[in-house]
C-alpha cells in the first residue's frame, strides 16, 4: 500500500497541450459535476509546447465561442502559400500541394495558444497543475490504470532527499487521459504494458527545430506561409522547412527531418543552420536576431502506425495516439478533435472501453486514411515520394494498398558503408552551435537532480555503437546532451542533462534503443517564448 498522499478525481489528463486542454474543457462543458484535473510537467502552461503552427480553426470555433473577437496573442490570418524546391543557390516555385493550402486558417504560436486556453479551462472548473511531472502510472489490483504518480521533488543526483524534498502525490481517477504529445514517457509505458501497438506498424518520427526571429522593418509579410523541400537535404532524407510570417516584424522559421535517415554522420541541427544560409533565406534573416528556439520530435506514422487508443482505465489522444496529418503539416486540429471526442465519450459513461472503435469510426482517422501512403512513399527518395504523393492526392487515397512503415532506428547504415553527400556551405548566422541554441530555449534543470536520460546498457556505447555507427547520439541530439570525452580513464559518454530540451529524439533514434527518456523534476526543461 502506498504511503503517498492521494488526490481523487473523476478524470486526470496528463499534458496541457491542445489535446489535453480541449478534452478537459469539453468534458466540463458537457458535465460540470465531474472533477477534472490536468497535470503539466512544464513550469507554466505552454512553456514546452513547440509547433509550426498553422491551425485549422474549426475545433477552436467549437471549443471557445467567439474566440476571434479576443484571439490568442499571436494569431495571424493565413495569406499567400508558397511551395519551393531549393538547390544550393536557386529556388524554383512549385504548385502548392492541395493539403497545404491554408485559406481560412491561422498562424499561431501553439505555446501561446495553450497559455491563452489555460484560464478559460480554469473558468470552467478544470484544476490545472503546471510544474508537476507525472512520473508513473498507478496500476490497481485488476491490472487497470487507476491514475498517475507525480514525481518527487528535491531529490539529489544520488537519489537522496535534499532539504527541499517533497514527496509526489498519487492522483487517482476513474479514467486517465494520456495527452503527452509525441513519445510521452507514460504513453510509452502504457503501449508496452498493454501491447497497444500489436496490430500496428512501427511508429515513425521526425525531428522539428524552430526559431523565432525579430527582423528589420519591411521584410515581413504577415500571413505569408512558405514551405520548401530539397537543399540542404540530399534526396534520400525526408524533410523540409517552413517560414511563417507573423506580426510585429517577426517570423517563425523551422526545419523538419525524418528520423529514418540512413547516414549516422548526419546532423539535423546542422541541416537547419545550413537552410538559413540559402540565398533567399540569408537575405531575409541578415541583421535580424533570434528571440527563442527549440526542438521537438513529431509523430509521422499516421494511419498504419495508429496503436489501440484504449486500455483498462486509460486512453490516448492527440500525438500520444499519433494523429498528426503529415502531408498537411498539421496536427492541432486533430489533437483538439480527439480530445473533444474523448470528452464526449467519457461524459456518457466515464469508461475508457469503446473509445478505440469510436475514434477509428471518426473523421479524425478517416483523414489519416486518405493520406496514409504519402509519408511512406518518400522512403525511396524525394522524387519517388513526390510522384506517390501526386497519385495519392488525385485518387484521395482510394487505391487498394497501404504502404508499410518501419522503425526509424533500424534504418542506419554502418559507418563503413557509403555515406551521403552533403553539399553544405560555410555559415555565419546565429546560433553558432548547439549550445548557443540551448540558450535561446531558456532550458533549466537543477544540476543536482537524477539524470533523466537513462543509458540502460552503457557498455554498448564504446563497443558496438562506436564501432558500427560512430555514436550518432552526439549528432542527432539538437542540444549537445551527449558528448564523448576522453580523459586519463579512457573514453566515456558524458550526459549533459541540463541542456535537454525534451525533444525525445534520443529515445527514438538510438540504434540500440538503450536510451530511455524519463521525466525530470517537475518544472524542469525548456521555457519557450511564443514557439
Amino acid at each position: 500500500m502506498s504511503d503517498r498522499e492521494v488526490m481523487e478525481y473523476d478524470v486526470v489528463v496528463v499534458g496541457a497541450g491542445p489535446a489535453g486542454l480541449a478534452c478537459a474543457m469539453q468534458l466540463k462543458k458537457l458535465n460540470n459535476e465531474l472533477n477534472v484535473c490536468v497535470i503539466e510537467k512544464a513550469s507554466e502552461i505552454g512553456a514546452q509546447i513547440l509547433s509550426g503552427a498553422v491551425i485549422e480553426p474549426g475545433p477552436l470555433d467549437e471549443l471557445v465561442e467567439g474566440w476571434r473577437e479576443n484571439p490568442p496573442p499571436i494569431c495571424v490570418p493565413a495569406g499567400e502559400d508558397r511551395f519551393t524546391l531549393l538547390s544550393r543557390h536557386k529556388a524554383r516555385r512549385l504548385p502548392t500541394p492541395p493539403q497545404q493550402k491554408n485559406h481560412g486558417n491561422f498562424i499561431v504560436s501553439l505555446g501561446a495558444l495553450c497559455a491563452w486556453l489555460a484560464p478559460k479551462a480554469e473558468a470552467l472548473g478544470v484544476d490545472l497543475f503546471p510544474g508537476f511531472a507525472a512520473a508513473d502510472l498507478v496500476i490497481d489490483e485488476s491490472g487497470a490504470v487507476a491514475g498517475v504518480v507525480i514525481g518527487d521533488m528535491g531529490v539529489d543526483r544520488a537519489g537522496q532527499p535534499k532539504d527541499s524534498y517533497v514527496q509526489g502525490v498519487e492522483i487517482r481517477a476513474a479514467v486517465t487521459v494520456l495527452a503527452e504529445g509525441c513519445r510521452g514517457s507514460l504513453t510509452k509505458q502504457a503501449i508496452a504494458r498493454f501491447d497497444l501497438a500489436a496490430d500496428a506498424d512501427p511508429q515513425t518520427y521526425g525531428i522539428g527545430m524552430k526559431e523565432l526571429w525579430q527582423l528589420p522593418e519591411g521584410r515581413v509579410d504577415p500571413g505569408l506561409i512558405q514551405h520548401t523541400i530539397g537543399w540542404p537535404l540530399p534526396p534520400q532524407i525526408y524533410g523540409g522547412s517552413f517560414v511563417y510570417h507573423l506580426d510585429k516584424n517577426r517570423v517563425a522559421i523551422g526545419f523538419v527531418c525524418g528520423l529514418d535517415y540512413q547516414d549516422p554522420a548526419f546532423s539535423p541541427f546542422e541541416a537547419f543552420q545550413q537552410f538559413k544560409h540559402h540565398p533567399t533565406m540569408r537575405e531575409l534573416l541578415d541583421g535580424g536576431e533570434i528571440l527563442s528556439s527549440g526542438a521537438r520530435a513529431l509523430v509521422e506514422g499516421g494511419y498504419q502506425s495508429l496503436p489501440k487508443v484504449e486500455m483498462p482505465g486509460a486512453l490516448l489522444i492527440g500525438d500520444s495516439a499519433g494523429l498528426l496529418n503529415v502531408p498537411k503539416i498539421k496536427g492541432t486540429h486533430q489533437a483538439m478533435k480527439s480530445g473533444m471526442l474523448a470528452a464526449r465519450h467519457l461524459a456518457e459513461n466515464l469508461k475508457s472501453e469503446g473509445f478505440d472503435a469510436r475514434l477509428r469510426a471518426s473523421d479524425i482517422v478517416a483523414e489519416l486514411h486518405k493520406v496514409r501512403n504519402i509519408r511512406p512513399g518518400f522512403n525511396k527518395g524525394l522524387w519517388r515520394g513526390l510522384f506517390t504523393a501526386a497519385v495519392e492526392t488525385v485518387t484521395f487515397g482510394r487505391l487498394p494498398r497501404t504502404l508499410a512503415n518501419h522503425a526509424d532506428h533500424e534504418q542506419y547504415r554502418k559507418r563503413n558503408e557509403q555515406g551521403l553527400a552533403f553539399d553544405w556551405v560555410d555559415r555565419e548566422l546565429p546560433p553558432r552551435d548547439r549550445l548557443a541554441s540551448v540558450y535561446f530555449a531558456a532550458t533549466a534543470h537543477d544540476e543536482d537532480q537524477p539524470i533523466h536520460l537513462k543509458v540502460i546498457e552503457p557498455d554498448i556505447c564504446f563497443t558496438r555503437c562506436e564501432e558500427e555507427y560512430g555514436n550518432p547520439c552526439t549528432r542527432f541530439c539538437p542540444a549537445n546532451v551527449y558528448e564523448v570525452v576522453e580523459d586519463d580513464q579512457g573514453k566515456r559518454l558524458q550526459i549533459n542533462a541540463a541542456n535537454c530540451v525534451h525533444c525525445k529524439t534520443c529515445d527514438i533514434a538510438d540504434p540500440y534503443q538503450v536510451i530511455n527518456w524519463v521525466t525530470p523534476e517537475g518544472g524542469s526543461g525548456p521555457n519557450y517564448q511564443n514557439l
